[in-house]
């Protein structure tokens, strides 16, 4: 049985939180959240609450937490928030401000 969570909408580009959701893929919960504790990226704030949430849901279901492994974790492309900078002699220049779906995906150790 697998257990999802997601975040919606967070703003952050989808390039830069792939590479912290790479990271986890396949850990045990406990190593996940020491990987995304000690992390300096930015993303694993968002990953990891979002880690914990799922870490919830299976709890909610009556899984153990020790026996739980990050099975899958994407994430997908949200809506891109678009803005002008200013720039010199009138002229503007467009900023893409990028947003993520992240989602994760807990279940029990194979085997």
């Amino acid at each position: 049985m697998a257990y999802t969570a997601s975040h919606r909408f967070a703003r952050i580009a989808p390039r830069k939180a792939r590479l912290v959701a790479d990271m986890v893929r396949g850990l045990p919960v406990d190593k996940a959240l020491t990987t995304l504790d000690f992390s300096k990226r930015r993303g694993a704030w968002y990953l990891k609450a979002v880690l914990k949430s799922a870490i919830a849901n299976a709890e909610e279901k009556d899984a153990n937490p020790a026996d739980l492994v990050v099975t899958r974790t994407w994430v997908d492309e949200g809506p891109t928030i678009k803005r002008f900078q200013p720039k010199d002699r009138g002229r503007a220049h467009p900023i893409k401000k990028r947003t993520s779906h992240l989602h994760v995906e807990v279940g029990p150790k194979a085997g």
